[in-house]
């Protein structure tokens, strides 16, 4: 088991860690769709099933076949519309999810315990470079480095996108500490880079494929200051 004041560094997941999730944004949408559409599907069916459907598109749109995450919303929306109404354009629809990627709401404690904490910080997202840079900029947070899976060209679990992080912040994978709310993405990607995770465990989470078990588990932010002092 990792020790207290082991690492040099933190790298930290965005949206769900630091911002409020997307299941607010996320629902309101499926339940547009299921009443324009009529779908066969109540809403938190839809949310579930896009969800599962959107795992499926970033594992296969990495490096070479690379998507921006709008796209890949898009894509995994319309290839779960399809056979159920027929083509469908995704856009106007997921253009509401980027309103969320731009201006989400920030967890009450985040600011104070990632200003508390005393050593280089590397923020590690799934995301868009525009929408999460902005979304930063107006909540005026500060990290010394911000990786987005448009920089790396892949996507969180993939192990590059932790390793464009491990280069930035100048350090070994046993050195850092990656923070995130995605039993997936975040502690299943840390695990398959070499590295220590904290798994940020909060409510309404639509839903989870991840199974990876974390080196630590907290219940907001604050709960770093125990692992990490």
């Amino acid at each position: 088991m990792a020790g207290r004041r082991k690492y040099k560094a933190v790298l930290v997941d965005f949206y769900g860690t630091i911002a409020d999730g997307d299941a607010f944004a996320v629902e309101s949408v499926c339940r547009q769709l299921v009443g324009e559409l009529s779908l066969p599907l109540s809403p938190a069916e839809l949310a579930v099933a896009w969800g599962e459907r959107f795992f499926e598109t970033i594992e296969r749109r990495n490096h070479h076949d690379f998507r921006t995450l709008l796209e890949c919303e898009c894509e995994s929306l319309m290839d779960l519309l399809s056979p159920l109404v027929g083509w469908v354009d995704p856009a106007p629809y997921v253009e509401r999810l980027k309103d969320y990627w731009t201006a989400p709401p920030i967890h009450a404690e985040a600011v104070g315990a990632l200003t508390a904490i005393q050593m280089p910080i590397c923020c590690v997202s799934n995301a868009d470079n525009t929408p999460l840079r902005r979304a930063i900029e107006t909540n005026r947070l500060r990290f010394d480095h911000v990786i987005t899976s448009e920089d790396a060209r892949c996507y969180k679990p993939e192990p590059h996108i932790f390793m464009r992080a491990l280069n930035a912040v100048g350090l070994g994978p046993d050195e850092v500490l990656h923070v995130g709310d995605s039993l997936h993405s975040d502690i299943g990607g840390a695990k398959r880079a070499g590295i220590d995770s904290a798994w940020v465990c909060r409510n309404g989470r639509i839903h989870d494929i991840g199974q990876d078990r974390a080196t630590f588990k907290i219940n907001d932010l604050n709960g770093l200051h125990s692992i990490i002092g």
